[in-house]
């Protein structure tokens, strides 16, 4: 079992950065591919980025793409969405996720998921 924690959101002004953090429990974290997704009121929950078990590999969303990076720390069980020149469609609620496999380029098979965190981006 993996329970994940987000943390990090919170309310910023368009063109300004935050950084998400996903801690995990369990000794598996390091094992398996994740990423993250995002979603507001009204809308599937959509693909942000996703990140190889070993974190050598990336992929993501064409709407982030330039703007986002992802990466993991598996000494500390922990991964990251570095978010910057943030823009007003950004704002949602923003899950990590993990997958049992090493590599899903666009996570399509979920394991677990995060509680979520709230990214607001002013105009």
């Amino acid at each position: 079992q993996v329970q994940l924690v987000e943390s990090g959101g919170g309310l910023v002004q368009a063109g300004g950065s935050l950084r998400l953090s996903c801690a995990a429990s369990g000794r598996t974290f390091s094992s398996y591919a994740m990423g993250w997704f995002r979603q507001t009121p009204g809308k599937e929950r959509e693909f942000v980025a996703a990140i190889s078990w070993s974190g050598l590999t990336t992929n993501y969303a064409d709407s982030v793409k330039g703007r986002f990076t992802i990466s993991r720390d598996n000494a500390k069980n922990t991964g990251y969405l570095q978010m910057n020149s943030l823009k007003p469609e950004d704002t949602a609620v923003y899950y990590c996720a993990t997958t049992p496999s090493r590599w899903d380029p666009r996570l399509s098979n979920i394991k677990y998921w995060g509680q979520g965190t709230q990214v607001t981006v002013s105009a």
